[in-house]
């Protein structure tokens, strides 16, 4: 069966019940990739970049041959990796009809083909990416300029905001987590017992990725998000996107301190010492130095409360400046006076048949 070029729509459609092959080197796929795709690169890191040296200093030709040389090696490995791959797929489905192999390098040129020939010639139905991953690419940052209709949800650090978006994703209402794809809680604290940060190119392929599916939902409600700063501990939200969510509606929940503090403590203080003072340490300029030096104290002789009343100040007074530094700001906000860090009376208190009959 012939080896099947297709554009980046198909091939996403495809995706959903196929198995995406990034052929890439391993060095390209961690750095980004299509969210889902196996990595199988047909060279290693410094294989690519011998031949890219060749083609170069001497010529294309001279650089194929080299390329073919360390091809010919790993034809073997490649399609068992593929059909490795291919069984875990398989594994996870029920019935159904045998998996398509979509496959992409970065342009869609020598490697996509050279691997596609061979999974072809082995017995696949394979699928080639045109374009490969850079159209991909050029897609994801088209979304972040398309309108869409958010709902932002805010409030003061230890407001249960998370908590709030996890159990309306549980309601079928359409959600984006940023914190959640950015690994990241959004704080200087938020990086502490979580899984390294994706690139920020990553980043952004994984958000692309959730509009592109929002889009293609047959749903007229709006997409709730977490109103946030526009960097997410080392990543930034796409200048384009944050510029809506910068327009959009806020519904704050306006929680007392005592009890957001209460709600803080809980999750906070059974944290690791060592990262938590860091942390303090890494805002110190901005906290001021005796406040630094009393949270830091207070940490010390394990007064969590009196540590993290000092640092919940601070993030009031700074999210406080960012919630009111956006335009019409009277218009857009929309502060719900709740009684303390309780999701579902919150949720009710969001009045969402409401918003989603608008």
């Amino acid at each position: 069966m012939p080896v099947c070029q297709t554009d980046i729509e198909n091939f996403l459609r495809l995706a959903e019940t196929n198995p995406v092959f990034d052929v890439r080197s391993p060095g390209e796929y961690t750095h980004a990739h299509i969210p889902g795709a196996h990595s199988l690169p047909i060279f290693s890191d410094e294989e690519r970049k011998a031949i890219g040296t060749t083609y170069k200093q001497s010529s294309r030709e001279k650089a194929i041959k080299e390329g073919l040389e360390f091809f010919g090696s790993r034809m073997k490995d490649l399609v068992e990796q593929a059909e490795a791959a291919l069984r875990q797929e398989l594994s996870n489905k029920k019935g159904g009809q045998k998996p398509k192999l979509l496959i992409h390098c970065w342009r869609g040129g020598m490697r996509s083909n050279a691997v596609a020939w061979l999974l072809d010639l082995y017995g696949f139905e394979c699928y080639l990416l045109e374009g490969g991953y850079k159209s991909y690419r050029n897609l994801a940052l088209q979304q972040f300029e398309k309108p869409i209709d958010l709902q932002l949800l805010g409030g003061y650090t230890g407001s249960g905001k998370t908590e709030v978006l996890e159990q309306l994703s549980a309601k079928g209402l359409p959600i984006i987590d940023l914190e959640k794809i950015a690994k990241h809680r959004g704080s200087a604290f938020g990086g502490i017992g979580q899984p390294e940060q994706p690139s920020q190119e990553m980043f952004e392929n994984l958000l692309a990725l959730e509009l592109m599916q929002l889009s293609t939902q047959d749903t007229m409600f709006p997409v709730w998000v977490e109103d946030e700063s526009q960097r997410i501990g080392k990543l930034n939200i796409p200048h384009a996107f944050w510029k809506i969510m910068r327009e959009s509606p806020v519904h704050f929940l306006d929680i007392p301190f005592e009890e957001r503090l209460k709600h803080i403590l809980s999750g906070y203080q059974n944290l690791d010492k060592e990262s938590l003072a860091e942390a303090i340490t890494r805002i110190a300029k901005r906290l001021g130095p005796l406040e630094t030096k009393t949270a830091l104290a207070h940490l010390a002789e394990n007064d969590f409360k009196s540590c993290f009343d000092i640092l919940l100040q601070y993030y009031d007074k700074t999210y406080r400046k960012s919630l009111l530094n956006r335009e019409n700001t009277d218009e857009l906000l929309n502060k719900i006076p709740c009684l303390s860090v309780d999701t579902y009376a919150n949720i009710e208190k969001l009045d969402i048949c409401r918003l989603q009959s608008k």
